[in-house]
């Protein structure tokens, strides 16, 4: 009921950057990711809605208080309960899905070791060029580690586990521009509702996936004119 698979999110309908014209073609790391995931006619009709969605600047964002609630756990090190409080606190309407993403975020947010051996950092935005393509890159906090890691996350939401191209593109992305997101980070997509932290693969070979990444979005440009 509450998977945002087929639906423009407020973070992609409001993070244009205010100087681009509503309909110039921009992707947010979601879009993008979730655009790439996708084959055949089921690309064009995905581009088409964001662009007609981001004409009417419509979206929504069910994740904020969720969100809120797990980098507190991880600043005041309290290991979970800010989690298990936001349940209780969301409108009725989201109560289904924050009881559904709590088990898997506690599960992970324990994977991290002990409360008091991590930190929350601050990431930036950062805005990737593909080609003539803008995407904004936009992790949505940063964990410090006792040991001096540090890791760059990105949280997936949906129902269904990422695929291997949106989970590549993801990585990847961020790795691009982590120089501009945080210094020295590790880029980690955190499928949240299973609680699995999703690394590069050893064995990635960057080139191949620009080549790859260029190539969609060259066809994210053609479908959004087509749309026109």
């Amino acid at each position: 009921m509450y998977v945002l698979i087929e639906f423009l999110t407020w973070e992609d309908a409001v993070t244009a950057p205010a100087s681009t014209p509503p309909l110039t073609p921009y992707a947010t790391l979601l879009g993008f990711t979730r655009y790439v995931d996708r084959t055949g006619p089921t690309k064009a009709t995905f581009v088409g809605g964001l662009r007609k969605q981001r004409a009417s600047r419509s979206g929504f964002n069910p994740h904020g208080q969720f969100v809120k609630a797990l980098k507190a756990d991880i600043s005041f090190h309290t290991g979970g309960t800010h989690l298990a409080g936001v349940v209780n606190v969301v409108k009725p309407r989201w109560r289904p899905l924050y009881q559904a993403l709590v088990p898997g975020a506690t599960a992970w947010l324990h994977s991290l070791g002990e409360p008091a051996a991590i930190d929350l950092a601050q990431t930036r935005d950062a805005l990737a060029m593909l080609g003539d393509l803008p995407v904004k890159i936009n992790p949505h906090f940063g964990v410090r580690h006792a040991d001096g890691r540090v890791e760059a996350i990105r949280l997936y939401f949906d129902e269904t586990p990422p695929s291997e191209e949106a989970m590549l593109a993801t990585l990847h992305l961020m790795a691009r521009h982590m120089d501009a997101v945080l210094p020295h980070a590790e880029p980690v997509l955190v499928d949240i509702r299973r609680g699995q932290a999703h690394h590069m693969p050893t064995d990635a070979k960057p080139d191949q996936i620009e080549r790859w990444l260029a190539g969609e979005a060259a066809a994210f440009r053609a479908i959004w004119s087509t749309a026109a």
